[in-house]
């Protein structure tokens, strides 16, 4: 079986080398693209080639039927353009080629917008910690005000974003110059943010949120149009360098399984979770494998091949997880192009 994965995230290594472990030898054959030529996966792949660097929307869906047919796949497990590309799947069928897409258009846009989510999302299937969207200062400063009167500490981020990249802790007490002397991580001083605010009239959607405390789990996932096949979750320790438990929190298994219902999602996607004083909250769900997603493997279940499996309609036997394991992950230096 002839498998694309087209330009994604460095992690997919990690998916590379669960399918390789998994699979007999030839059974399938990994291919990968990405626009830049010392992309790491082209490291674990079978077989790797360059793709345009500029090219998207339908430009890029025309590409990707023309690459699929040159190169003879059998599935395209795609990164980039995941969403649009889900909703054309029939042109890939018109020549053989299964994609394996998350969640339908609609679905993976919402997912995209965490606003949009947080909103729609019913509290008897997850609920969220407590938040207020925002597009300006008097919005903030309003947000602020409501959620300070029943939450000690809060906290912000884009609603639009990936990685926590944005997420910050507001702090009312110290500036910019403490946090850089005392080498403060994840902060930004409350007034200092809104004088930014009041350099920018309107800026994109903001979420002002409660900030919740407690432990955070990632739940590594593999699922069949909304049945859950496997789910591994991993406990993070809050100080740094004491790695990660394999854990199996029942609220938490249970709100997945009513999650990967819900929004019928399929093949490889991660969820996570913050504890709070009233139970666990839902942060996200990513439709993609994790950053950890290697991690998650070391537990005893082999996702990408169970998720795989799930594609290709076969049945499995469920594996044995190992609760309790403490994981990390170890750099490793590798040489991307020779000189």
């Amino acid at each position: 079986m002839r498998i694309w994965f087209n330009k994604t995230f460095s992690t997919i290594s990690a998916v590379f080398r669960d399918l390789r472990q998994s699979n007999a030898d030839g059974e399938v054959t990994l291919i990968c693209s990405h626009s830049h030529a010392t992309a790491s996966a082209f490291l674990a792949a079978d077989e790797s080639y360059l793709e345009p660097a500029n090219l998207n929307g339908l430009d890029y869906v025309e590409w990707c039927v023309n690459f699929c047919r040159q190169h003879q796949i059998n599935l395209f497990w795609p990164g980039k353009e995941a969403a649009l590309l889900s909703e054309y799947h029939e042109m890939f069928q018109a020549i053989g080629v299964q994609v394996m897409s998350v969640a339908d258009y609609q679905t993976l846009m919402m997912l995209h917008d965490k606003a949009v989510f947080y909103a729609e999302l019913n509290p008897d299937i997850a609920k969220v910690m407590d938040f207020i969207a925002v597009n300006n200062v008097d919005e903030f400063d309003a947000a602020v005000t409501e959620l300070s009167a029943k939450h000690q500490r809060l906290c912000v981020k884009p609603a639009v974003s990936v990685f926590g990249l944005g997420f910050r802790v507001l702090d009312t007490k110290r500036d910019s110059i403490a946090h850089l002397l005392k080498g403060v991580e994840y902060q930004i001083p409350l007034q200092e943010l809104r004088d930014g605010m009041n350099k920018t009239p309107q800026f994109d959607t903001l979420l002002v949120m409660e900030h919740l405390g407690g432990h955070e789990w990632s739940v590594d996932c593999a699922g069949r149009h909304g049945e859950l096949l496997c789910a591994v979750q991993r406990k993070k320790s809050p100080l740094a360098g004491h790695g990660q438990t394999i854990d199996n929190n029942p609220e938490i298994q249970i709100t997945v399984t009513r999650l990967t219902k819900h929004y019928r999602l399929n093949g490889l996607f991660n969820i996570q979770f913050k504890d709070s004083e009233n139970g666990p909250r839902l942060l996200e769900i990513n439709p993609r494998p994790s950053g950890g997603f290697g991690m998650a493997c070391l537990s005893g279940a082999h996702l990408a091949h169970i998720a795989l499996q799930g594609i290709k309609g076969e049945s499995f036997k469920l594996p044995i997880i190992n609760y309790g394991l403490r994981v990390t992950e170890v750099n490793t230096p590798v040489v991307l192009q020779a000189s």
